[in-house]
This record gives structure tokens, C-alpha cells and sequence, in this order.
């Protein structure tokens, strides 16, 4: 099931693409490009008509589509996710027609029955003066190896509308390259009855709990590094190295945390855990722990009533105590889907939830400059936490694109201290080898049974997909 959350993980790539550049421009193409090359490789790959499919391609083309319909179930339970979802894949869509050949294009409208064909020679040379001068783009020898299609006005309105296509007797000529907006126009119609039509059957599969218990979530799912140990990045952080570092290399919720820990010397249980566990992402180990939150909680309690109260969490926390289960920090996700805090609480996202007038002040407060707060409180009214979080980082580490996607608090600080040291997470301290551990430790994590079959799961969704055509007539 690890591929139905690596393609969520696209779609957030995709999303974050299409807010930081337009979708039109070369440096969206060029984002999207890197980025998916990286999660799904075949989006990339130009497709061979006559080469067949090779047995890798017909795998990975396998493991696309699975992917894909296990999204459908995940993400058709709400208006909101429907249309989230929707806009990506339309985008993904896009990016993906647009990588093809002349011939896979060709190949595609013929085994989806979409007869578009392209105009004779003797057509298009008879309208070159018309066609050059409606269609973008034309110059110099472009026209000459671009095909145009003769496509019924009614199926081509947004093009018509913005006055891409030559019009004539009830038919507009589109040029490939602009092809794509008729298919989408298809693309979103069918998908869009799809999710619809799956909604409606999600109550006829409450039955079958191996599958939607890997659904439930699916949408808020991290994909990525874990922290529970900071191997990756060598090294310790002692107790007294936090508050300098939380200047300037935490990300807003622990740089928060922080604050109110020295301002109020305590926490309450949903900021100790969150905060806790970034502090161990990061490289505090127990023994540090347990003296750090001492020395903050017996400035407003004394230390018999701390060790009674709150030490056992702390060594819980680190796979110590009850079950033994090694606790993972927090993902972006975790934190920005956590209940909203209560009066006296302050775990949560700051982008999320916080008012927007007291965010502006906060970041006003740590210097962060006029357009850089007005760029953030646009990003957070539009419900896009992370990439609010990413130009946070971008205006206080002064880099014009901070060049990853934020997923996870203690990547930001990893990246953080990559900037602010040339690169590489420096080694504050050697670290010390534990060499008590009696018991294997149960490591808890956020992301699916990856033993779970592709078989098991390609069968379940056949059987989903039943029951959804079960539905359809309704």
C-alpha cells in the first residue's frame, strides 16, 4: 500500500508546483519535472508505440494505476478532497500529455476513441495565413511540423474563449500543443463522474475493513524519513543548545513551543508530546531530556512532583516505559491535521491555527519583512500550511527557493542547519551508544503495511469497483 501514499505524495508535489510558479511557464515544467522523476518515474518516460511495453514499464504502469484507484476511494468522501484531487490529477494529466510524442499522442485518441484527426496537408496549407495568426507560438518553421485538429466549436470553448484556435463554419483548428485542453475537458468529465459515483457506493464497502482502514487516512499520510533517530545527521543536541537553535533553525510550531515553554515553564500533554518528539528527531537524547524539561518544570514545581508526573512520559517517549514503542516526531500532516488547540494549549501548526492578525504580528515580531508577511498570510487563506511554512524558511535563511518539499518539522531543521553551515548538519556533540536496550523496540509509524500484496490489493479494489458499477445506475 506504500504506492497509494507515494501518489498522494505526487499530487502534493504537483500542488506545490502549481502555487509557487505558473502552470504555463518553464519553471513549473521544470519543477514538476524534477520532482516526479524522483516519485514516479514513468510520468516521465515518453511512451514507445512501437517498441510494445517492456516488462518493467508494464509494472511500474501497473502500480500507477492501482495507485490511482485507491486514490479515487481515498479521496472521494468529501466536496473539498473531490476537488483537490481533481485539480491535481487534471494538472498531472497535463504534464504528463504534454512529455508525449506525436506518435503516442496519435496512439492515445485511438484507444480511448477520441476521433480527432489531423487536418489534410492540403487543408492546413490552404489556411496557413489564418492559422499562424490565431495559434500561439507559430513562428518560423513551428508551423510546418505542427499538426492541427478539426474539432466541433461546442467541445473547445475555453479556447475559443481566449482566442487560441481559428474559428470557421462551426469549427475551430487546434494545434497540438493545445490539444491537451479538449482532452482535459474529457479527462475531468469522467473523473468527475467517477468520484461521484464512488462516493455513493463507499457505504456498500464498510464491509470490507483490510481495505478502507488503509483508507481512512490516506489523504493526511506522511511518506518519509521518520526521525526517530538522528543517524542520518551524526551528532547530539545538548540541553543548552535549544534555545539558540530555536532562533534560527526551528520551524514556527517549535520555535513557538519553545517560547511559552520558557515563558510559562510548562506544557500541557499535546505540546509536550509534539514538542518532545521534534527535540528528539533533532538529537536530544533521554538522559538530556529528562534534565531539560526538568530544569524548566521545577521553576514552577518542585522535582519529586515533576518525576511523579512527567518523567514516565519522557522515557515513554523514547521507547522506555509501557510498550516500548519508539515514537516517531510528528509530520507536517500530524501536526497541521491535530485538533485545533484550546485556550492554555499551544501545539498545533501556527499557520493553521492561528489567527491570521495575530500571525502577522508574530511574524512582524521576528522580522520578517512586509511582502514576506503578506506572501505568507496569502499562502495560509488559501489553506497551503506547508508552503507557508516553506517561505518562512525562505525569508529567514535569505535563499530565493529553499529547493525541497516541506513534509516534516525536522526537516526543516535539518535544512535549516544545512544552510547556516555550508551544507551538512554539523556534529555538536558524539554521540553516546545506548547499551541498555533488553527489548526490541516497536517502532510506531505513520505510513502503510508495506507487506500488504499488490495482488491482495488489486483484487480488493476489483471488487470495489463492482460494487461501484453496482451503483452507478442510481
Amino acid at each position: 500500500m506504500e504506492k497509494s501514499t507515494l501518489g498522494t505524495t505526487v499530487l502534493k508535489s504537483v500542488e506545490s508546483a502549481g502555487i509557487k510558479y505558473m502552470k504555463t511557464s518553464e519553471q513549473y515544467q521544470t519543477k514538476l519535472e524534477q520532482d516526479i522523476k524522483k516519485l514516479m518515474p514513468i510520468a516521465v518516460r515518453k511512451t514507445d508505440v512501437d517498441g510494445g511495453v517492456q516488462d518493467k514499464d508494464y509494472d511500474d504502469r501497473r502500480k500507477d494505476h492501482i495507485s490511482h484507484f485507491i486514490l479515487r476511494l481515498a479521496y472521494c468522501k468529501s466536496e473539498d478532497l473531490r476537488r483537490w484531487f481533481l485539480t491535481q490529477e487534471m494538472d498531472l494529466f497535463r504534464f504528463r500529455f504534454q512529455q508525449e510524442s506525436k506518435d503516442a499522442i496519435g496512439h492515445f485518441l485511438q484507444l480511448n476513441n477520441l476521433d480527432y484527426q489531423p487536418i489534410p496537408e492540403e487543408e492546413k496549407k490552404a489556411l496557413r495565413d489564418e492559422l499562424k495568426s490565431s495559434s500561439y507560438e507559430m513562428k518560423g518553421d513551428k508551423f510546418e511540423t505542427t499538426d492541427f485538429y478539426k474539432v466541433p466549436f461546442q467541445e473547445a470553448l475555453d479556447l475559443v474563449r481566449a482566442r487560441k484556435v481559428y474559428l470557421k463554419k462551426g469549427y475551430v483548428y487546434v494545434p497540438q500543443s493545445e490539444l491537451v485542453s479538449i482532452i482535459l475537458s474529457a479527462f475531468r468529465e469522467n473523473l468527475s463522474k467517477a468520484l461521484a459515483v464512488t462516493a455513493r457506493a463507499l457505504p456498500y464497502l464498510q464491509e470490507d475493513e483490510r481495505l478502507l482502514k488503509r483508507l481512512a487516512n490516506l489523504h493526511t499520510q506522511y511518506l518519509g524519513q521518520d526521525y526517530s533517530n538522528r543517524k542520518s545527521t551524526a551528532g547530539k543536541v545538548a540541553p543548552e543548545d535549544i534555545e539558540p537553535l530555536s532562533k534560527k533553525s526551528f520551524p514556527l510550531c517549535m520555535r513557538n513551543l519553545q517560547e511559552t515553554l520558557r515563558r510559562e515553564h510548562h506544557l500541557r500533554h499535546g505540546g509536550r508530546m509534539q514538542y518532545g518528539l521534534f527535540l528528539k528527531g533533532i538529537g536530544l537524547q533521554l538522559e538530556d531530556a529528562l534534565r531539560f524539561w526538568r530544569s524548566e518544570f521545577t521553576k514552577m514545581m518542585d522535582g519529586d512532583k515533576f518525576d511523579k508526573s512527567y518523567s514516565y512520559n519522557i522515557r515513554h517517549n523514547y521507547g522506555k516505559e509501557g510498550k516500548r514503542t519508539d515514537y516517531t516526531p510528528y509530520s507536517c500532516m500530524k501536526v497541521i491535521m491535530t485538533n485545533a488547540p484550546a485556550v492554555g494549549d499551544h501545539h498545533g501548526c501556527p499557520f493553521r491555527h492561528t489567527d491570521p492578525e495575530l500571525l502577522n504580528q508574530r511574524l512582524q515580531g521576528y522580522r520578517v519583512n512586509t511582502t514576506g508577511v503578506q506572501e505568507i498570510i496569502e499562502l495560509v487563506k488559501g489553506g497551503h500550511y506547508q508552503l507557508a511554512c516553506t517561505k518562512y524558511f525562505e525569508i529567514t535563511h535569505n535563499v530565493d527557493d529553499a529547493g525541497f518539499g516541506l513534509n516534516h518539522p525536522n526537516q526543516y531543521f535539518e535544512e535549516s542547519q544545512k544552510v547556516l553551515n555550508g551544507g551538512h548538519v554539523p556534529k555538536t556533540a558524539p554521540r553516546t551508544p545506548s547499551t541498555q536496550r533488553s527489548k526490541p523496540i516497536k517502532k510506531e509509524t505513520e505510513d502503510f503495511d508495506d507487506d500488504f500484496p499488490m495482488d491482495e490489493v488489486e483484487h480488493l479494489l476489483t471488487a470495489s469497483q463492482d460494487v461501484v458499477g453496482e451503483v452507478a445506475p442510481e
